[in-house]
């Protein structure tokens, strides 16, 4: 008995699905390029704003409270940052390396979130900048493994700072977050900005 003949597929079927395949592949193995350069730049400079007002701080209260909401103003400023590059590139911030950056960075940040109030809560509030500075350069570290070589080199720089403020003087913890959240963002914002656009 004769097999059934099969109808060809038409050329342009055939071309689109092999362009949908091409993209989903290129999805899947390019890096995260709506790392934001100049929301880097303006999360760092409310971190220093932050570090000015938390040296002011008269109680731990007080200094946590400022670096908090100096932490909720820095991720608005990056979550619209992304959000509006992405948007202005084209770029699918719910699949391929926008999805593996996410899903790398965002347990760190949930862990030093968790930490925050038991550290404070026992009294070990001199502990924070370390662990704060630690957790941020291992997401960032983690995330950059699937964004552009500029990432992980940044996330090295907060773990570097985080293990010497978990080792000096309480005294310098400002200064270092300072350095951290303030100078790093600065200095990589203003190199994604001009290699990777804004």
């Amino acid at each position: 008995m004769a097999a059934p003949r099969r109808h060809p597929i038409p050329f342009d079927q055939h071309a689109a699905e092999s362009l949908r395949f091409i993209r989903r592949t290129m999805e899947q193995a390019g890096s995260f390029t709506a790392v934001p350069g100049w929301g880097g730049v303006f999360m760092g400079l409310s971190a220093l704003a932050a570090a000015a007002l938390a040296g002011q701080a008269e109680t731990p209260r007080a200094w946590l409270i400022t670096w908090l909401i100096g932490a909720g103003v820095a991720l608005a400023i990056g979550v619209a940052s992304i959000l509006t590059k992405a948007r202005a590139s084209g770029v699918s911030l719910l699949t391929g390396p926008a999805r593996k950056f996410a899903l790398a960075f965002a347990p760190p940040l949930a862990v030093g979130a968790l930490l925050t109030l038991p550290l404070y809560q026992a009294g070990l509030i001199s502990l924070l900048p370390g662990i704060w500075l630690l957790l941020y350069g291992t997401a960032v570290t983690a995330g950059g493994a699937y964004s552009v070589r500029a990432i992980p080199v940044m996330g090295a720089g907060f773990l570097l700072l985080g293990a010497t403020a978990l080792f000096a003087p309480a005294a310098w913890g400002d200064a270092l977050m300072a350095a951290g959240f303030g100078g790093l963002h600065i200095l990589f914002g203003f190199y994604i900005a001009r290699r990777h656009g804004g």
